[in-house]
């Protein structure tokens, strides 16, 4: 795992963004995971400015998603479909044809879950795994205590989950209780998992996550198992970090050909 401390949001999202468009560049069908939130919102700026300068194409890119909501209508404006394609695939210059996601409305909910995790492995896996993490280490919505070989599925997510998320909706009473999910094994697959975090509530479940025990208790931790794993944080993030310094000379002395 290789630990990236940033001075702030948007140097992440640059770095992030960088580095993405470095890999379309390479691939330039690449399968993109991205994740929803506040916090991946600068990377999606910075690649956007980047693909409008002329800087990478990605036309031939895919756009694939982390989760989603259960019971919210496609086209509702929260539902995670709809924040995707508004927040990621039109900036993008992108068609709806070049996403992926789970349905969420379905009647077999289950039957979903499942179709979904066979898409990505027929679509020959995600390139790159864009994640938040919450505040109690989840990533995706693998609450804690989730299996580190789970697969895509309903979950029931925590109440503080879903205060941390009624930012989003009218009040708590709107965001749902169940939420499809890539399991932590799923995510696990990605050829590169890439997490950022900003701000000092993600400090203890950064530090619990990077420097803690492998553990169900904190899932964001199972990206220690990955061979490619990449945790950017700004100041605030990792300011719970017993080996800042350390990562700070590491990432420092990196040479520039080894990229993100």
């Amino acid at each position: 795992m290789e630990v990236v401390i940033v001075p702030d949001a948007k140097a992440g999202g640059e770095l992030i963004a960088e580095a993405i468009a470095t890999l379309v560049r390479r691939k330039p069908e690449a399968l993109l995971g991205v994740a929803t939130g506040s916090t991946p919102l600068p990377v999606y700026e910075a690649l956007a400015r980047t693909v409008r300068g002329g800087g990478v194409d990605v036309s031939r890119a895919r756009i694939c998603q982390l989760d989603e909501y259960v019971g919210l209508p496609a086209g509702h404006p929260e539902s995670y479909r709809s924040v995707v394609l508004r927040e990621v695939v039109e900036p993008l210059g992108l068609g709806e044809d070049a996403f992926m996601g789970p349905d969420g409305s379905a009647e077999d909910v289950q039957a979903a879950c499942e179709a979904y995790d066979r898409a990505l492995s027929e679509a020959g896996g995600v390139d790159l795994q864009l994640l938040g993490i919450g505040t109690d280490g989840h990533i995706g919505f693998n609450e804690p205590c989730s299996s580190l070989a789970s697969r895509t599925r309903i979950k029931t997510l925590t109440q503080q989950t879903r205060e941390d998320n009624a930012r989003f909706f009218d009040s708590l009473e709107e965001v749902p209780h169940h939420v499809i999910t890539q399991g932590i094994g799923t995510i696990l697959e990605a050829r590169h998992l890439v997490l950022l975090a900003t701000g000092e509530g993600k400090a203890d479940a950064v530090a619990q996550s990077v420097e803690g025990p492998v553990s169900a208790l904190v899932p964001a931790s199972a990206l220690q198992l990955h061979p490619h794993a990449t945790v950017v944080v700004d100041e605030a993030a990792a300011s719970k970090l017993k080996l800042a310094d350390y990562f700070r000379a590491t990432y420092a002395a990196k040479p520039e050909w080894q990229g993100l």
